[in-house]
């Protein structure tokens, strides 16, 4: 049996452990790329891997690229203070003076999560999207008043927060609004045709559902959190986004791409845990195995790469429902187990 066939039939396998009404799952290995779809409901009239999937958290690596973009073009630096951004915002807090741009990336700048009144509208209405309601005027005033649980740079706490921070802080720095910078400076550039910061024409776009996968799930509108978690893209965008993070010489943005890989902290038990400016870091044969995932109310999705193999993989999935689904596990499992099999 061919090489195609073996990662076919490995992608239909785990195509089949994600439980999900719709499921992708798309490999580029070896200048080839590899596709399978399924799912436990009818089959949409768009092909599922022709539909925009909502990224989540995913849109971070896309917003940090951009913020190591603005760095090598000279617009701002990474250890800018976030304040210098924010003219005319009071910051009582020492420590949140102390936050550069830099912290954000890396989760780094001692914020919580979400904001704390965003967490007590969650656990009164947990199915209800209240970032949409959330924009970055409220943001900015809610920083202002948010104490750092640490003094910038000091422990890694992942932060939604200290993300959508970004957006507002390049936008001053460049003078152009977020979505404008993200199109215009990597979206164009890397030739991601199929990605996108909102719903697309109807019938584009990927339904997303609950736990059960019976109930739909709204487009998910982010608010002022769009550098946190907007982006939506196709498979065939998301491959041709690993692709540059692979062999970045070979595109239009390639010292950024290269920055973003590299490492810039580590936590955990003994430290075991890397963490570049925007992606999780892992060993594996070879070489590490770079990943991130990412989740919206009813979607979820996972990218991850290995440069030594030329190996990338993207999953996306249209339910919500932590681990039970296994979105989460089985990508990371078959790409770590490719990047050890040069057969496959």
């Amino acid at each position: 049996m061919g090489t195609g066939n073996l990662l076919a039939d490995r992608l239909a396998d785990a195509v089949t452990a994600i439980d999900a009404p719709d499921v992708v799952l798309a490999v580029t290995r070896n200048d080839r790329r590899t596709v399978i779809t399924g799912g436990t409901a009818l089959a949409p009239p768009t092909p599922r891997h022709a539909l925009h999937y909502e990224l989540g958290s995913l849109t971070k690596t896309y917003t940090v690229l951009l913020l190591a973009e603005l760095a090598r073009s000279g617009v701002l630096s990474l250890d800018d203070p976030l304040a210098a951004y924010l003219p005319g915002l009071r910051l009582p807090y020492a420590d949140s003076r102390r936050i550069a741009l830099r912290h954000l990336a890396t989760h780094t700048a001692g914020l919580p999560r979400i904001p704390r009144d965003l967490t007590a509208g969650a656990l009164l209405h947990p199915y209800t999207n209240a970032y949409g309601r959330y924009d970055t005027e409220r943001l900015l005033h809610t920083f202002a008043r948010t104490r750092p649980r640490h003094t910038p740079g000091t422990r890694w706490h992942y932060s939604n927060f200290g993300l959508a921070l970004l957006g507002p802080a390049m936008s001053r720095a460049a003078g152009s609004d977020y979505a404008t910078l993200l199109t215009e400076r990597v979206l164009h550039p890397l030739k991601l045709t199929g990605t996108t910061l909102g719903p697309g024409p109807t019938g584009t776009d990927a339904i997303g559902h609950r736990k059960r996968g019976g109930v739909s799930v709204p487009s998910t509108d982010m608010g002022g959190f769009i550098a946190a978690g907007a982006v939506r893209a196709t498979p065939d965008d998301l491959l041709t986004y690993l692709e540059a993070l692979l062999f970045p010489e070979a595109t239009a943005l390639p010292q950024a791409l290269r920055d973003v890989q590299v490492p810039q902290l580590r936590r955990g038990w003994r430290h075991r845990n890397t963490h570049t400016l925007t992606w999780f870091q892992h060993p594996a044969a070879g070489g590490p195995l770079l990943f991130h995932v990412g989740a919206t109310f009813g979607q979820q999705a996972f990218l991850g790469y290995h440069p030594a193999s030329g190996t990338g993989l993207a999953a996306v999935a249209t339910r919500h429902y932590g681990r039970t689904c296994r979105m989460v596990h089985t990508p990371y499992e078959l790409l770590y187990a490719l990047a050890g099999d040069p057969k496959v």
